[in-house]
């Protein structure tokens, strides 16, 4: 089974086939995010492991707490575990939290005196109307205060509570007792708190109360910032590759693999580990008759092409439900994946913040950027398959069968039919469409004919009002072609130069480009054009 050691849902994943060993996991070394874990603990902070769904938090914590526990006492809570109703009222809460901890000396061994034992007990015992936090967290003093090892509370799933004002007191008696060991070092109290979810809680406000004075602050503002990448790098990914591979030997090249994997993926835990288990179970023998042929850049792809159309994939649905809730963000998206806008990140717009906080999104040198290339690619579908050029969807739809001869793509073809339409649609529209939609309308138009059979990405260094790059995945062949406003001859020599490079890191031998020229003498058609050892096909509309 395949595991990538980094995502939160089941992985154990079996080979149907028997070709692979049941009792074995396969999974990425996750060792040196661990070590930079371990620094802040050994430091005594406090912070939140706040990344996406299916990132590998729960994962993480699990491998963290085995690290540490030979010098630290580890208190491992899911908050998951309590329900909604425990967080009803503070006394109702409180005798929850003791029950987690009398559960995890049950059930999983963790070391709690007698006397603190029975006091947990207490407190669970009694009306929860009489039950207060202040009285289970001195319980929480007195045993830090007599235990040999320092401990560290880590608490998973701490969204099932955010949004309830007993949380937020939870967290104002961490806060208070941290400050009261910054204060006074010889202070006992927990030596670090990591709290693990999907919400950043460090910028949730609560009142605190204070005697001499109230004021609207974070509960959790004594947390410090985490910074570690959690992410499953290339290296890692190979390394569970060649943990594979020297079981199953399929002949892979785990070193393009696991760069291909990375590629789409950009090391989301569980995009990696679904790729896998796709690749482990569900390709042979329907789309390929051995693991040698799965285990190859054209297996990748067609893994790849079943995520796409998951119709049932609650990570997809979350996106989407994201947007929805967000329509003015939704365009900002839209608008960098069909026009290139180059969109500025904003760090007290909200929206922007969750989509950032909920993994769909990344910062890069202060510009919003789609986090990898599958969320990418089903955001094109989406945003392509609503948008107004349904005549132009159907015309392609009904033509598809003429573009694929033995298998392969006639992108010449293609971009001709493409070309013919656009001179029959705009006899139907009033004046000339804009330069921008031009590209929208030939990923219109390609959408139909590949769906189902391929894929296409846009490559994001080439992703400008001016240039595209489209590469096709099709029956185990790439199609780069690219898309751009036509500026003159220089500025198409030039273009002509970046697919020839284009080509050489793809290793193919023949291109495309597609000009959208809005001179009034231009001509329109497809052309055969020979530079170096590369062809060339260049269309104008």
């Amino acid at each position: 089974m395949l595991v990538n050691g980094g995502s939160d849902f089941d992985m154990k994943y079996f080979n149907k086939t028997g070709l692979c060993n049941p009792d074995k996991h396969y999974m990425v070394d996750i060792t040196n995010r661990i070590s930079e874990m371990k620094k802040l603990v050994d430091a005594g902070k406090y912070f939140t492991i706040n990344r996406a769904r299916q990132y590998g938090k729960t994962t993480t914590l699990s491998a963290l707490g085995k690290y540490l526990e030979k010098e630290y006492l580890i208190v491992s809570l899911d908050f998951q575990e309590m329900g909604n109703g425990a967080f009803r009222d503070e006394g109702i809460f409180t005798q929850a939290l003791a029950r987690l901890f009398m559960d995890a000396h049950e059930f999983s061994g963790m070391p709690v005196p007698e006397e603190y034992l029975n006091a947990f007990e207490k407190i669970n015992d009694k009306d929860p109307e009489r039950v207060t936090m202040d009285e289970f967290f001195r319980v929480i003093k007195r045993w830090c205060l007599r235990m040999d090892k320092p401990i560290v509370l880590m608490v998973d799933e701490v969204d099932s509570a955010t949004n309830n004002q007993v949380f937020l007191d939870f967290l104002a008696q961490l806060r208070a007792l941290y400050l009261k060991r910054e204060a006074n070092p010889e202070y006992k109290t927990f030596h670090s708190v990591i709290l693990a979810g999907v919400t950043d809680i460090k910028h949730l406000k609560s009142r605190i109360r204070d005697e001499d004075q109230s004021k609207v602050n974070s509960p959790w503002n004594i947390a410090i910032d985490f910074n570690v990448d959690m992410s499953l790098s290339q290296v890692g990914i190979r390394g569970m590759l060649d943990d594979y591979e020297k079981d199953h030997n399929t002949g892979m090249d785990t070193e393009q693999i696991a760069q291909g994997i990375r590629d789409y993926t950009s090391g989301y835990p569980y995009l990696v580990s679904r790729i896998c288990q796709i690749m482990d179970e569900r390709l042979v023998p329907d789309s390929f008759a051995g693991f040698s042929e799965v285990w190859t850049e054209n297996g990748v792809d067609e893994a790849v092409k079943i995520i796409l159309s998951d119709g049932n994939n609650a990570l997809f649905e979350s996106l989407t439900g994201k947007l929805t809730n967000h329509p003015e963000l939704r365009e900002q998206l839209r608008r960098i994946l069909l026009f290139g806008d180059a969109v500025e990140y904003l760090p007290d717009d909200e929206p922007q913040k969750q989509l950032v906080m909920y993994g769909f999104v990344k910062i890069v040198n202060n510009k919003i950027i789609i986090s990898n290339r599958i969320f990418e690619m089903r955001l094109y579908r989406q945003f392509v398959g609503e948008n107004r050029y349904e005549n132009l969807r159907q015309l392609a739809a009904s033509e598809k069968n003429i573009f694929v001869e033995d298998g392969v793509l006639n992108i010449p073809k293609i971009m001709q039919h493409f070309i013919d339409s656009q001179k029959m649609i705009r006899g139907e529209e009033d004046g000339k469409f804009a330069e921008e939609e031009g590209r929208e309308r030939f990923l219109t138009y390609l959408s139909p004919i590949i769906n189902g059979t391929g894929t296409y990405s846009i490559e994001e260094q080439t992703r400008t009002r001016q240039r595209m790059d489209v590469v096709i995945h099709y029956l185990g062949k790439r199609y780069v072609i690219e898309l751009k406003i036509w500026r003159g001859e220089r500025y198409n020599e030039e273009g002509e130069k970046q697919l020839r490079s284009y080509l050489d890191y793809f290793g193919l031998d023949t291109g495309y480009l597609l000009s959208f020229n809005f001179n009034q003498t231009k001509e329109t058609g497809v052309k055969r054009v020979e530079i170096g050892d590369k062809v060339l096909f260049e269309g104008t509309v």
